[in-house]
C-alpha cells in the first residue's frame, strides 16, 4: 500500500519517512478514538494553503480503510464554496470582495450541517459536493461524492478550519494591502468574522479530535499556493473558461486568507490534540500534543 500511495501522489520515496514516522501513528491513534466511541468519529484537519492537508488525510482514509476495514470519508471545507453567481450576489448585496471564493461566508454552511447530522445519525444515500477549483465552480452533481453506507470515520480539512473568530480590536487596523485599499472601512473583515463565529464555529462541535500541519508563518503561503497551482494547470485543460490563476494573481488571492491563516498559526496550536510543525519546505520537523490537552 505504502509504494502505491507515493506513487499515486507524485511523493519522493522519502516521504516513507514521514508516513512511518507521523502518518501511521496518527492513523493509529484515530482508531484508538474511533474504537472508544459509540459514534461515528468526526476529525478536523487544518493546514494553510498548500500544507499538504490533503495528501496527510489521503493516507489516514486509506490506511484506516485498507488495513483496519473502515468506513472513512475525507470531505473538505473548499467543496463547500458557493458558486460564483451565489458569490456575486454576496458581492453586490454587502461587498465586492465576497465575489471571490476563499473567506467564511463563500461557503454553504447550511449544507455542512446537514451533512454532519445525517453522519451523526449514520445516515446513508446522499451526496456530498465537489468544487472545481478550475472553473471556479461547483461541479455537476453526477461528480459528487455518494454516501452508500454509514461511515466510521470523517475527515474534514480545510485553512480556516477551527478557527475562531477574532476580537472587535483585532479587526480594526488592515493587515495587508488588500484590507487596505478594497476594505479600508472593515465591512468585508468584520461580516467574515461574523460569518465564522455564527456558522462555522457551531459546527466545530462535531469534531471529535483536531489535528494541525502548522506552518512557520504566512510568508511560506504564497510558494506552498503557487506550486499548487502549478500542478491544477498540468491537470486542466487550457481553455476559454480555465481559471487557474498566474502568479501575479496567486499573490493578490493569498490576501484573502492573510488574517485568518495567521490567527490559525497564532491560536491553533494551544487547543489541537495533536500539531505537526513543518518548515519552510513542507517537511514535518516535529509532533506535539496541544499545549491544553
Amino acid at each position: 500500500m505504502l509504494a502505491t500511495f507515493i506513487e499515486q501522489h507524485h511523493l519522493p520515496d522519502t516521504f516513507e519517512q514521514t508516513i512511518n514516522r507521523y502518518y501511521q501513528p496518527i492513523a493509529e491513534q484515530l482508531l484508538f478514538e474511533y474504537q472508544n466511541s459509540m459514534k461515528p468519529l468526526f476529525v478536523g484537519i487544518n493546514g494553510c494553503q498548500g500544507s499538504g492537508k490533503s495528501t496527510f488525510a489521503a493516507y489516514l482514509a486509506e490506511y484506516l480503510g485498507e488495513t483496519k476495514s473502515l468506513n472513512v470519508v475525507v470531505m473538505s471545507l473548499d467543496d463547500f464554496y458557493l458558486s460564483s453567481s451565489q458569490r456575486q450576489q454576496l458581492a453586490q448585496s454587502i461587498h465586492p470582495l465576497l465575489s471571490t471564493r476563499g473567506v467564511p461566508g463563500t461557503h454553504d454552511s447550511e449544507a455542512m450541517a446537514d451533512i454532519f447530522r445525517k453522519f451523526t445519525s449514520k445516515t446513508s444515500g446522499f451526496l456530498i459536493p465537489r468544487f472545481n477549483k478550475a472553473m471556479d465552480e461547483p461541479y455537476e452533481k453526477s461528480l459528487w461524492q455518494q454516501i452508500s453506507q454509514p461511515v466510521d470515520i470523517v475527515l474534514f480539512e480545510g485553512w480556516c478550519w477551527g478557527v475562531e473568530a477574532q476580537s472587535t480590536s483585532q479587526l480594526n487596523t488592515p493587515i495587508n494591502t488588500l484590507e487596505k485599499t478594497h476594505d479600508p472601512e472593515g465591512i468585508w473583515r468584520n461580516y467574515v468574522n461574523q460569518q465564522l463565529k455564527d456558522h462555522y464555529q457551531p459546527l466545530y462541535q462535531y469534531m471529535n479530535y483536531w489535528l494541525v500541519l502548522q506552518a512557520p508563518s504566512f510568508d511560506c503561503v504564497y510558494q506552498w499556493r503557487l506550486e499548487q497551482e502549478e500542478k491544477l494547470a498540468k491537470k486542466t485543460k487550457l481553455s476559454a473558461t480555465n481559471k487557474v490563476m498566474t502568479p501575479e494573481q496567486v499573490f493578490e488571492f493569498i490576501q484573502y486568507f492573510q488574517r485568518l491563516t495567521e490567527h490559525g498559526i497564532a491560536t491553533l496550536g494551544q487547543s489541537a490534540d495533536g500539531v505537526l510543525v513543518l518548515d519552510s519546505k513542507r517537511n514535518i520537523i516535529d509532533f506535539a500534543c496541544g499545549e491544553t490537552k
